[in-house]
């Protein structure tokens, strides 16, 4: 396991192969949200998009919890370190893209979530892409209980992904939410037992990194570029998309290591 130089005191960016694994890391606080976080995990965003070698990735958090939400005393406050403070200039809208609002890497992002995912820790669930949740968990956008607003944007993406009735009773309700409940939405993709949650997102995120990294970012990629276009208007751009994909060297190589009963050596070409 690789440790990446973009890492901040409150953020661990590693590499592990194919995978980042972005850790929240502020125990103290439940991981609550601090600027130092925010920038770290908008540069882990980017640095996924970037790498061609990387192929899927996965965020968790220290100490048995996922993240708390925003702590706006911590995110008002300058982080201490002088190239986390440099960093804030230069990315544009930092918080935004840390949150998974805007910049979303171009490969799939995993969560393993233990204890408490609340208020920006959901939100950030909203973001991704594949959700392994520990049976013990708690979720929940606590936003309007407390007069605030959810600005991640699961006011927007929470009805889209699993339909208005069960949205609205997460949001206007600001309850908690049980892993089992979340699952029976299909806010999640998988209930697993205490502590286990990490391992079960690597075992994920391995299987994604098996398969063609062509493919794996046009499928992400034509989802979110069509999601609320008609059929016929999708699959115009899921044509322009997917040609290209169909006509690559990693599809040549699939289907050589079919017929040659091996497993294929994807060079994402």
């Amino acid at each position: 396991m690789e440790r990446l130089p973009i890492s901040t005191e409150h953020c661990t960016v590693e590499r592990d192969g194919h995978v980042v694994i972005v850790t929240m890391n502020r125990p103290e606080a439940r991981n609550a949200l601090s600027s130092a976080m925010l920038v770290g995990l908008a540069d882990a965003w980017a640095y996924m998009s970037e790498t061609p070698e990387v192929r899927a990735g996965i965020l968790t958090g220290t100490g048995g919890q996922f993240c708390a939400g925003a702590d706006l005393k911590a995110m008002g406050t300058p982080p201490s370190d002088p190239k986390v403070q440099e960093r804030m200039q230069q990315i544009s809208n930092f918080h935004w893209k840390g949150l998974l609002r805007e910049g979303r890497p171009t490969k799939p992002l995993i969560c393993a979530i233990e204890g408490y995912a609340v208020a920006g820790g959901t939100e950030l669930l909203v973001g991704t892409d594949l959700r392994v949740v520990a049976e013990d968990a708690t979720l929940g956008l606590y936003e309007a209980k407390r007069g605030l607003f959810p600005m991640g944007g699961c006011a927007i993406r929470l009805p889209r992904q699993i339909g208005y009735a069960a949205a609205m009773d997460i949001l206007l309700t600001a309850r908690s939410v049980t892993p089992q409940e979340a699952l029976a939405m299909g806010l999640i993709n998988k209930v697993v037992p205490s502590g286990t949650a990490l391992q079960a997102a690597r075992e994920l995120a391995a299987q994604i990194a098996e398969c063609g990294p062509l493919a794996v970012q046009a499928i992400l990629h034509t989802y979110r570029e069509t999601e609320h276009l008609s059929e016929e208007e999708a699959l115009k751009i899921s044509d322009e998309i997917g040609w290209p994909v169909i006509g690559s060297e990693d599809a040549k190589e699939g289907s050589k290591a079919f017929k040659e009963k091996r497993p294929p050596t994807f060079k994402g070409k």
